[in-house]
């Protein structure tokens, strides 16, 4: 496999988020996910940060003739640094870099649309077992969720079924975050 290649651990996961090349289901060893934000968004996003004890599952994915532009603008909040799945393989993945995120806060919450388009990718290509690891492998649930879901902010959010909504409410539910309503 060549190095134009990356692993989308979010909303790269959602197929229908983008259109690169041969997608399929990978695992990263060493990795862990967390809510941050950045200067740069007014909102806050899910980024890595290493953790020799965590794998996380994703989307591997071709870069179309290596052009990386359109990916890295795309991904412009975050560094890109290689890793290696679990077969070994190398792969990029986006990271927040420590000194260059903050914790989610009431100023900088998570979207609601782009949990939903998160779930939605991991429920297609893992099964609700996927959205339940996804959860489990992810830390920083203690964070405000702005429900943005009637006109959405996520500029690739996605329609889900009434079952999906109902799924991402649930997980929500289970956990410490908090959801509140778009003024």
């Amino acid at each position: 496999m060549s190095v134009d290649v990356f692993f989308g651990y979010g909303s790269l996961v959602n197929r229908a988020t983008h259109r690169y090349d041969a997608p399929r289901p990978g695992t990263v060893g060493g990795w862990r996910r967390v809510w941050r934000h950045t200067d740069l968004r007014p909102v806050a996003y899910l980024t890595v940060v290493p953790d020799d004890r965590s794998d996380i599952d994703g989307l591997i994915a071709e870069v179309p003739g290596g052009d990386w532009q359109a990916l890295d603008r795309r991904e412009r909040a975050y560094d890109r640094v290689m890793t290696q799945t679990r077969c070994a393989a190398e792969v990029a993945i986006y990271s927040i870099p420590d000194g260059k995120h903050g914790t989610p806060s009431d100023t900088h919450p998570v979207l609601l649309s782009y949990i939903d388009v998160v779930v939605q990718g991991f429920h297609d290509v893992y099964g609700e077992a996927g959205v339940a690891r996804f959860f489990e492998t992810t830390d920083g649930w203690d964070i405000p969720v702005l429900n943005d879901r009637a006109a959405p902010v996520y500029p690739r959010h996605q329609r889900l079924t009434g079952w999906e909504r109902d799924m991402v409410d649930a997980y929500l539910a289970a956990s410490p975050a908090r959801v509140k309503d778009l003024e």
